[in-house]
């Protein structure tokens, strides 16, 4: 029987060529005024996952 994708993590990650996960940082929208200048650097782009998390992302997209 063929396992199912889920669709809100399969829409929220992208995979590299070289097999690594990469997601969008939340919070990145609006009320970013208040923020340090720090922060506001830190949110921009993607963020590459860690192993750990990496683990129960394949658990969830298993064909991706």
């Amino acid at each position: 029987m063929k396992l199912k994708t889920n669709k809100a993590i399969a829409k929220r990650i992208k995979t590299t060529k070289g097999k690594k996960k990469k997601i969008r940082i939340g919070g990145q929208n609006h009320f970013n005024a208040k923020e340090s200048g720090k922060t506001r650097r830190n949110k921009r782009g993607s963020k590459t996952l860690s192993k750990a998390n990496v683990k129960n992302i394949k658990k969830l997209t298993p064909y991706a």
